[in-house]
């Protein structure tokens, strides 16, 4: 059975694929604008106020650091939040990106945002390993913790699911994973290179199967994912369909 989004036109795709211009009550550039604005004061704030330790490096990358925060009380073990952003894989950044902070250190949850390179810079491939790399980081920083849970947003939401699939013996190192929380994830990665989002990764459809739905579905860890908030039909058709 073939798959429905092969049926819609190029200019469907576009749409369907183009989340900002689904925004209700602002335009598109004006609600990345927004979104974007709230995500820089939201650092700055967390930044100013938490306990951290900022641009840590997790490999030789220029782009490979993380940001950590703490709780006001010092523990020594503590639950991991680490977050990955979103932005279709080619924007978005750790530096505006601490909104979940304040309220999760108040609650004796440390956590770890995560930065990456984007494309055109980082191929998706290049992505999945720098994220799994992250991790590892904070399992080896961090021996005795409580728990990481891995959360990302968006392109961020694929990346956090990928790491359901890393052999973590070659890495010297088996996270304390604990749970997932993705949001607004986008897991067939096939229809996204027929859009415009595809010109900066360079996607291939070898590179769009190997980390989309044909091998997280083959995970016997893959889970149940739940919608937060309204999405393009097709991206809930990517979400729903696992």
């Amino acid at each position: 059975m073939s798959a429905p989004w092969k049926a819609a036109s190029a200019e469907e795709l576009e749409k369907q694929y183009s989340p900002s211009k689904w925004v209700v009550r602002l335009g598109a550039e004006e609600a990345l604008k927004t979104y974007v604005q709230m995500g820089i004061e939201a650092t700055r704030k967390a930044r100013a106020t938490r306990r951290s330790q900022l641009d840590v490096p997790y490999g030789d990358g220029e782009g490979e650091k993380v940001d950590i925060y703490f709780p006001d009380v010092a523990l020594e073990a503590l639950p991991f939040l680490v977050f990955f952003h979103g932005g279709y894989w080619q924007s978005g950044s750790k530096d505006e990106s601490a909104f979940m902070v304040n309220p999760l250190t108040a609650h004796g949850v440390a956590v770890v945002i995560v930065a990456y390179d984007i494309a055109p810079k980082g191929t998706l491939d290049k992505m999945v390993d720098q994220v799994a790399r992250s991790v590892a980081f904070v399992q080896k920083r961090f021996p005795d913790n409580k728990g990481i849970f891995l959360c990302g947003h968006s392109a961020g939401a694929q990346l956090a699911a990928m790491m359901l699939l890393v052999n973590w013996s070659k890495r010297g190192v088996t996270p304390n994973l604990k749970g997932f929380f993705l949001l607004s994830g986008i897991y067939d990665l096939e229809p996204l290179m027929y859009t415009s989002q595809n010109a900066p990764l360079h996607m291939t459809l070898h590179c769009a199967k190997q980390a989309g739905k044909p091998h997280l579905k083959s995970c016997p860890a893959w889970i149940t994912l739940k919608l937060f908030g309204t999405l393009p039909r097709k991206m809930t058709r990517s979400t729903r369909s696992f």
